[in-house]
């Protein structure tokens, strides 16, 4: 079966398992526990996941400008940006990485900017921890730095893309 077959929709039953692929990948992102997913939720205009047989595999979660969301890096993107689409986290399953999941998510957001009409995709990665692997995976998908923010003893590399075909 292709992996874009098994991307869908994030439900309210997912969000256990998407705070717990959360959790494993904390050294990169923020805490989210479930109430937090429930609320990102609802504020994301795309939240995504990959079901391997019953079980969440990964999964990407998205936002359009105007949110509610209250990130030091969305509100970075909302300063300089009228329209975007800011992907604020990505998970695959430790046991699943390597299997292009990520870029599945990847091109399943791109698809949604195109279906919507917008043109930029935004998100960014570690530089201080440094996230090498993050660095690679953005600019093989065509991802190049906007900017560098701080916060919070962490320094971050602003990406953005137009794709020319999303």
């Amino acid at each position: 079966m292709a992996i874009t077959a098994l991307v869908r929709n994030a439900r309210p039953t997912d969000f256990p398992s998407i705070a717990a692929l959360n959790a494993d990948a904390e050294s990169f992102l923020s805490p989210m526990n479930e109430a937090r997913v429930e609320r990102l939720h609802a504020w994301a205009a795309h939240h995504r996941v990959i079901q391997d047989d019953a079980q969440v595999a990964a999964f990407l979660l998205a936002f359009r400008e105007g949110a509610a969301y209250d990130s030091p890096n969305y509100r970075w993107f909302s300063e300089r940006y009228a329209s975007f689409i800011y992907i604020d986290r990505v998970v695959v399953a430790s046991a699943e990485r390597g299997k292009g999941l990520a870029t599945s998510l990847y091109l399943d957001v791109f698809a949604f900017a195109r279906k919507t009409g917008v043109a930029l995709v935004t998100c960014e990665f570690d530089l201080e921890p440094p996230n090498e692997v993050s660095r690679r995976f953005h600019e093989r998908l065509g991802f190049e730095e906007v900017g560098k923010h701080a916060y919070n003893n962490k320094r971050v590399s602003m990406q953005a893309t137009t794709r020319d075909a999303v």
